[in-house]
């Protein structure tokens, strides 16, 4: 137990940061996974113990976004359903793959995504109230199967994925954070599960990451809707590009 002493500190500071960057962009768990690696612990047990920091502080998300009015609850429910089962495969998944291969290819997924957002060409048709009739209800339920998988099977990241998923639809940025906290604490849930199954998860460190990233989830909220979709931007556009070069570089 002694041992465990000097990480808490650490863990919660880089909880709270975590935290709100997940809310406001994604890539928080770019910083916890190796984070809890450098501690001592096997990647598996580190990405299943991260889990716990996830589910909390999107329960604090959850209720701010809800608190302020800005939670598209049918929306999120429909981009929810494929995630869940995407998540449960994405958990499951036994492959071996290059972390060197995988940081670059996720590296380039972010890049994309700071193009994206950089250019906005959805601005012109962003809408209060957008009419999801049926090609754009399958091209969610597509796209969210694979967020789960993707997310049930690393999680850091993606957060950008839900963003550029959504993006595409003209949604803006604050209700896109959340629906994004909704469908990462629902798919959480079963990814959660099966890492407790194969006993991967370090409950200590787990709880103490979470009370960070609780903070973090909390204070995420307040900014998004304060300062809106253009500040929120910046922030996603910053958070992009400082990891995609981190892993371009330092892969």
């Amino acid at each position: 137990m002694d041992g465990y002493l000097w990480q808490l500190p650490l863990l919660f500071v880089v909880g709270v940061v975590a935290g709100i960057l997940n809310i406001l962009a994604g890539g928080g768990s770019l910083l916890t996974l190796p984070l809890l690696i450098f501690m001592g612990l096997p990647s598996a047990v580190a990405n299943g113990t991260n889990r716990i920091a996830i589910l909390c502080q999107n329960i604090f998300a959850i209720r701010g976004f809800r608190k302020r009015g800005v939670m598209p609850l049918q929306l999120a429910l429909l981009c929810t359903p494929p995630a869940l089962l995407g998540s449960w495969l994405g958990a499951n998944l036994a492959v071996n793959i290059d972390d060197q291969v995988f940081n670059r290819v996720l590296a380039l997924i972010m890049i994309g995504v700071l193009i994206f957002t950089a250019i906005d060409p959805m601005k012109r048709f962003r809408q209060e109230n957008i009419h999801f009739g049926l090609w754009r209800k399958v091209m969610l339920v597509i796209s969210f199967f694979g967020v789960g998988i993707y997310g049930g099977f690393v999680q850091a990241g993606v957060g950008f994925l839900v963003i550029t998923a959504l993006l595409i639809h003209g949604l803006d940025l604050v209700r896109i954070n959340a629906i994004k906290v909704l469908v990462i604490f629902a798919y959480t849930f079963v990814a959660f599960g099966v890492f407790i199954y194969y006993g991967q998860v370090d409950y200590f460190l787990g709880f103490a990451l979470a009370a960070g990233t609780s903070v973090g989830g909390m204070i995420g909220p307040k900014l998004a809707v304060d300062k809106g979709h253009d500040w929120l931007k910046k922030v996603v556009s910053v958070t992009v590009l400082a990891f995609a070069l981190k892993l371009l570089l330092f892969p």
